[in-house]
């Protein structure tokens, strides 16, 4: 089960997500769904297309499937999803 605490060692694709702050205005607010994601980016399918966005440049609001969003810079998340799920982070 997903919570808020291990949110950044599951698989992100699937999840609602949100940006809610990034380097490039005018990504800002944009909402979709994960559909994909590599070491460096995420992939957002909105309802009109599909747009790839570079984890270091934005912070992310993910809704769990609990209804809880958790907020999480994307920073923390440069890495493989296969290799994030190992590494041990402090703050999460």
């Amino acid at each position: 089960m997903i919570t808020p605490e291990n949110l950044v060692r599951h698989e992100l694709i699937g999840l609602s997500v949100k940006i809610i702050k990034s380097t490039d205005p005018s990504n800002v607010g944009i909402e979709g769904r994960v559909v994909d994601e590599t070491r460096n980016t995420i992939v957002i399918e909105t309802k009109k297309r599909r747009k790839s966005f570079i984890k270091e440049k934005c912070v992310f609001s993910f809704l769990l499937p609990t209804g809880e969003r958790v907020n999480v810079d994307g920073r923390v998340l440069i890495a493989r999803p296969e290799d994030r799920i190992k590494k041990k982070l402090k703050q999460w």
